[in-house]
């Protein structure tokens, strides 16, 4: 699948511009969501039960939520990362071990920077948010690292993998809002210029190898280490006491919806092992099969953010 997305970088008059084609600005959300089939009405009431009988909903989202804000994901059939390239997202141990990495890195999400943080919440967001602020919602996990659900303002959250919001110093431990990072970028590279064409998930942009020799990365202004941003790579664990954390959820609940997630990733999917050890009963809503399908009693095939919207969470 043919994609025209570009954006252009540069210096102006001493501020940094972003440049993307039309159809990148007003069409994302079109290029990002796989296809899928009319809402049934049938299902939406069954997902309405299974909704209505929670009283301890934990509720755990994927990718699938936020393409509908027009962030593209790995594993969509025809739209994902995976489908579209031949492209695989880095590596935590070679981001650790090697500076070239990390450049290569640093200078590709300044690029997608903008863009990425710009992204809004979808109504899939705002309608798990009002579930929260009703008292339906007893727990939100999020697999995404894009605080889409933040900026909706839901409370009740656990990041399983981070959030690209944050940047965290590999030597020190230091945590610094990613906009701070992003004029420190600006400052020592004045006169750097880079033109992407395509857009990955999790803020990041295709560069060449030419274009990324020249940019500067700066060090921890606490202590000069390199930083990294504050989500889990791939190849990476997450935090074992945020596992813990989210296990006594699930216990804690009686209901387990999943949203927009193939729970191909064990860091999610060993939490629906957990649902099923305690016999709770499981619905999935993702574009799509998923490795729990024949664990769930309900199975929806909808776009997240035409569907839940539709859900009276009293």
């Amino acid at each position: 699948m043919k994609m025209n997305v570009g954006l252009t970088l540069r210096a102006a008059k001493g501020c940094w511009r972003v440049n993307l084609s039309q159809q990148c600005a007003h069409g994302s959300i079109g290029l990002f969501v796989p296809p899928s089939p009319p809402v049934d009405p049938e299902k939406v009431k069954e997902l309405q039960r299974f909704v209505s009988l929670s009283k301890r909903l934990l509720v755990m989202t994927g990718a699938g939520v936020s393409t509908e804000s027009g962030i593209p994901d790995y594993r969509s059939e025809k739209v994902g990362l995976y489908a579209r390239t031949d492209r695989r997202p880095i590596q935590h141990r070679d981001f650790v071990q090697r500076a070239p990495v990390r450049q290569r890195y640093w200078a590709r999400n300044f690029v997608g920077w903008p863009r990425f943080s710009s992204h809004q919440p979808n109504p899939a967001h705002w309608a798990l948010s009002s579930w929260e602020r009703l008292g339906k919602l007893y727990w939100l996990v999020t697999q995404n690292v894009d605080a889409l659900h933040t900026k909706a303002g839901s409370q009740r959250l656990t990041e399983l993998h981070g959030c690209m919001h944050r940047v965290l110093c590999l030597a020190c431990g230091e945590q610094t809002p990613r906009g701070v990072l992003q004029e420190r970028f600006e400052a020592l590279n004045p006169t750097w210029r880079a033109e992407a064409h395509g857009l990955a998930p999790d803020g990041d942009v295709f560069l060449t190898e030419e274009q990324v020799q020249s940019f500067r990365v700066p060090p921890c202004a606490r202590c000069g280490g390199p930083l990294k941003p504050d989500v889990v790579f791939f190849g990476d664990t997450v935090n074992p006491n945020k596992v813990d954390f989210v296990h006594r959820r699930v216990k804690e609940a009686d209901s387990l919806l999943v949203v927009g997630s193939s729970l191909q990733v064990y860091s999610g999917y060993r939490f629906i092992l957990t649902a099923r050890e305690k016999k709770l009963p499981i619905a999935i809503l993702n574009i799509g099969p998923t490795r729990s399908d024949h664990l769930a009693c309900l199975k929806l095939d909808s776009r997240c953010g035409e569907l839940l919207p539709l859900i009276d969470p009293q």
